[in-house]
């Protein structure tokens, strides 16, 4: 497999130099929001503030415990749940209002998110992946298109006709064929790119023949849902874009992930949702088919407990594990909810759930410290469970591995070229808010070294 001669880890030197000089005036704006969101509620309400914070507490407690029995039951207890968890919150926020702590409650939410927000940015590297200029154009593109993706993408936005007008081979994909063996036809028969207009599981199988072969690979966001064109700063709405890193275009270089044998670009999902992918309802009925086998997976007699060893640190008794090629950001993250801030880490990411009844559903809210939701980084994810096999969605696609399933990076494994020009350019918005980290820049100090980072990276906390 084609491996890049330079540091896989993205920015180096580059990045850290940024995050020193650049960093100051986010990090004060950073510690002041954070100031400001504590002081709102005691200036308005004194001690009362606490109780309020209780009050918040419990009704996002409630709302959890409501999320649980509609996910976990079904008949008068489901339904129950689906009251529970929007009177709740409705409830909370009209006591707020009838008290007079909306106001303050929402503009505090305001400021702990811009802290948040300003502390990730000062801790931000200048640049998230490798990248350099391209200044030849390809002498043979292969695209592979899948004409039934994203609802019949390809043909609304004449993807085929624009590639083949830019010199590019195009193969339409029919139903039953080998991606896999299209692709290594392909580069036998001379290609020196290729490319896929589809789904993020067609683009995994191409991507591991660019990768082996050490050829750049284009991604053209003609799939539904295209969470790998989004976090490389593609244009979803406008997948013919695209096409113009072909001749105006920056090559990255990013990581791939393999689950055993098989590549992901996003990620490799075990426990329950794995399991309701295998229902062949799920691809038509998506909601419908999930609430109606998730009550025997996580309470029924089909309940899979899943193992896993991150590194040093092993856990059991998981429903669910969501293993990722390089770390996704936190839901709540104003930035970027729920994307990859950088594909060049060399880290896989890990999202573990432990909830078992509405006790552990209820203490959900306590975030690290309550055990339901574990977060990891590590390079080597081992996961297994009772049977020799496991099920396995790769990208979105059912596939069953031998168990224990091994799953790794490979740092900068890929080349992907992409427009020089595109909305949602790859950069971070730096780490986890380190608040030690924050204060010291914020007052002038200079932030550890660049190994001191890699090492704390290497060795994260057990949540």
């Amino acid at each position: 497999m084609g491996r890049h001669g330079g540091s896989p880890r993205g920015s180096g030197e580059a990045g850290g130099a940024t995050a020193r000089e650049g960093g100051a005036g986010p990090a004060r704006l950073a510690l002041l929001a954070l100031l400001g969101s504590i002081l709102v509620p005691l200036v308005v309400a004194g001690l009362r503030s606490v109780l309020w914070v209780l009050v918040g507490i419990a009704g996002l407690a409630l709302a959890a415990v409501g999320v649980w029995w509609v996910l976990a039951h079904t008949g008068v207890l489901r339904v129950l749940g689906g009251f529970l968890s929007v009177a709740a919150p409705v409830t909370v926020l009209a006591l707020y209002a009838v008290f007079g702590m909306l106001g303050p409650a929402l503009l505090s939410l305001a400021l702990w998110a811009l802290a948040v927000t300003a502390a990730r940015t000062a801790l931000a590297p200048g640049r998230t992946a490798s990248e350099q200029a391209v200044v030849t154009a390809p002498r043979a593109p292969w695209i592979l298109m899948n004409p039934r993706s994203g609802g019949g993408k390809v043909g609304r936005f004449q993807l085929a006709e624009k590639a083949r007008a830019a010199g590019c081979r195009v193969v339409l994909l029919d139903a039953g064929q080998d991606v896999t063996e299209l692709a290594r036809q392909a580069v036998a028969e001379g290609a020196d790119l290729l490319a896929v207009a589809g789904g993020d599981g067609t683009q995994a199988l191409v991507a591991e023949v660019a990768a082996r072969h050490d050829l750049p690979f284009v991604v053209i966001p003609a799939g539904t849902r295209n969470h790998f064109a989004l976090d490389l700063g593609l244009d979803r709405d406008d997948p013919a874009a695209a096409l113009q890193a072909l001749s105006d275009g920056v090559e990255l270089r990013i990581d791939l992930g393999y689950a055993a044998d098989r590549v992901f670009v996003n990620n490799a999902s075990f426990g329950t949702y794995a399991s309701v992918v295998t229902d062949p309802a799920y691809r038509d009925a998506k909601a419908r088919t999930t609430l109606r086998t998730l009550p025997g997976l996580l309470t029924g007699e089909d309940t899979l407990s899943l193992r896993t060893r991150a590194g040093r640190t092993h856990l059991d008794g998981l429903q669910a594990l969501l293993v990722s090629n390089n770390p996704y950001g936190r839901a709540v993250d104003a930035t970027r909810p729920g994307r990859r801030e950088r594909l060049d880490s060399g880290l896989l990411g890990l999202v573990c759930v432990r909830v078992g009844n509405t006790a552990e559903a209820a203490r959900i809210v306590r975030g690290p410290r309550s055990g339901g939701l574990v977060r990891l980084n590590a390079e080597e994810v081992v996961v297994e469970a009772g049977g020799d096999t496991l099920p396995v969605g790769i990208d979105g696609e059912h596939v069953v591995l031998p168990s224990p399933v091994v799953c790794r990076s490979a740092p900068g494994a890929l080349r992907v070229r992409v427009p020089r020009r595109r909305p949602h350019t790859l950069r971070g918005s730096g780490a986890a808010a380190d608040w030690p980290r924050v204060a010291r820049l914020a007052l002038g100090r200079l932030l550890p070294s660049r190994e001191q980072d890699v090492a704390a990276v290497r060795e994260p906390p057990p949540w």
